[in-house]
Order: C-alpha cells, then sequence, then structure tokens
C-alpha cells in the first residue's frame, strides 16, 4: 500500500552526488507519520486521544542511489501486531519501480500522559485491522533479514 510520495531535496545530497544514507531514514521516517496520519494518529488524533507512536527498531537496507530531484513513493506493509506494537515493512521506489532501499520497522504505541506502552485506543486499532497485512510465510523478500557476512 501506497503511503508516501515525495522527492529527493537538494539538501539530502551528499558529496557522492546521490542521496546520503541518513536521509533514506528521514524518508522513513516521514512514511511512519504518514502511516500515523492514516490510522488517525494525525496531530488531532494525538492530542484527542493522548496517544502517539515511538520507533523502537529499524533495519534499514540500501539498494540503489537516488538523486536530486528524484521523485519517490513509500509503499508500507503490515508484518504483524498486538494490542501496542506494529511490526511494518517499508519500501523506497523510484519512479520506475526500481527498489532504492527497504526500512523494516518495530513501533511501539505510547500514552502521552504516562509516557509508557499502551494498547491502541479502539479507532486507531479498527484502522490498522483495516491495513493490508502481509501473511505469514508470504513476508517481502528483504523482511526479517539480519546483518552478517556471508560465508
Amino acid at each position: 500500500m501506497e503511503i508516501l510520495e515525495t522527492r529527493v531535496a537538494p539538501a539530502w545530497v551528499d558529496y557522492n552526488g546521490h542521496m546520503n544514507d541518513a536521509e533514506y531514514a528521514r524518508v522513513f521516517s516521514l512514511a511512519v507519520e504518514a502511516l500515523m496520519d492514516r490510522i488517525g494518529l494525525d496531530a488531532e488524533g494525538r492530542r484527542r486521544h493522548g496517544y502517539t507512536i515511538y520507533t523502537l527498531e529499524t533495519h534499514l537496507c540500501y539498494r540503489r542511489e537516488a538523486h536530486e530531484g528524484q521523485p519517490l513513493e513509500v509503499a508500507v506493509s503490515l508484518l504483524d501486531r498486538d494490542a501496542k506494537r506494529l511490526h511494518v515493512f517499508f519500501e523506497l521506489y523510484d519512479a520506475e519501480g526500481n527498489l532504492l532501499a527497504t526500512s523494516e520497522q518495530m513501533l511501539m504505541g505510547m500514552n502521552r500522559e504516562s509516557g509508557r506502552p499502551d494498547a491502541f485506543p479502539a479507532p486507531v486499532a479498527e484502522a490498522l485491522a483495516a491495513l493490508p497485512h502481509a501473511e505469514t510465510g508470504a513476508w517481502p523478500e528483504l523482511a526479517g533479514r539480519t546483518i552478517a557476512i556471508r560465508r
């Protein structure tokens, strides 16, 4: 499911002439915000529910370079969830459909008043249930990877 469209900003380009590695993380962070908006945790929803989402862990995998002004599209797959956590997989594509990068993330729902993890508010849980879920065993090929030197 497409969650975000953007372009490579001039400030995101490094001394190698392509998007800096840190800026890929920025794009995926913007995708988390877009996902939050989609499930009812935009600024008004965060205020109304006293609730937000934190990123607990992320695994970013770089596949191809992106260049200044290049259109970007981020898609999201929901791999798993429970009452207060989301395991999501983002894929970053260029306009031709080439996979540029992926980001697998564990997100935690947080009560803003207590500062502690808490279950998703009912309307948010309902919105999450309506999102496309990847079937167990049918995750994207790059999901669930670990970092290791192949021998």
